[in-house]
């Protein structure tokens, strides 16, 4: 059965086949919304976009156009569904793919928003309600986020910035160490603490 919540300014569409929107998202929108006004022109890419809302929200009032990944036909159905209901349908494309299998090798995005599931594999079960694939972040919490890190390290436009999502500053600080960090290609910038999860702010060094 399909369930609504009103998301920011949009009304969200989904099922429990898809993990429900969390109301505090919206700041990882609204954080990705301002970098928009200073980074450079082209489309937004959302990784692991489940039902579309933070992207949507997040390009709703900027004119700009949005690719949205996910895995899950289910989630990739509700995108567009919600892309529709907000009347920007004709700027978002979604596609149904595997992170590594997304996007074209010359495709570069001056904003990117991840949403990866960051629950470690041994407390998912903390969380009955939500789809397993939806929280699964590995043994550590980290598999899809460090997934994410290789899709923004081949596709963050110079001068571009992405928001990732994890679960803990202590998950944002085990990133540091990919090789993507400390080889120089992109900077952590910025951490911030959220009501559930912490927002990472990474510029293309």
């Amino acid at each position: 059965m399909t369930d609504q919540l009103t998301f920011g300014s949009l009304t969200i569409a989904f099922d429990d086949r898809v993990l429900r929107p969390r109301e505090w998202t919206a700041a990882q929108s609204e954080w990705a919304a301002d970098l928009m006004t200073t980074a450079p022109g082209g489309t937004v890419l959302e990784l692991c976009a489940g039902a579309g809302h933070i992207g949507l929200l997040a390009v709703a009032t900027s004119g700009r156009r949005l690719v949205c990944v996910d895995a899950n036909p289910v989630a990739c159905d509700y995108a567009r569904a919600n892309a529709l209901a907000a009347g920007i349908a004709e700027r978002v494309e979604v596609r149904e793919a595997r992170l590594q299998e997304a996007l074209a090798p010359d495709e570069t995005f001056p904003v990117v928003i991840a949403d990866p599931p960051w629950v470690p594999r041994e407390q998912t079960s903390r969380y009955p309600e939500d789809p397993l694939t939806a929280i699964d972040g590995g043994d550590d919490g980290l598999d899809v986020a460090r997934a994410c890190l290789a899709v923004i390290d081949d596709h963050l436009a110079p001068g571009g910035s992405a928001v990732l999502q994890v679960g803990t500053r202590a998950q944002a600080d085990a990133l540091r160490g990919e090789p993507c960090f400390t080889e120089g290609r992109l900077a952590m910038v910025e951490v911030r603490q959220q009501v559930r999860g912490v927002l990472a702010r990474i510029d293309r060094a």
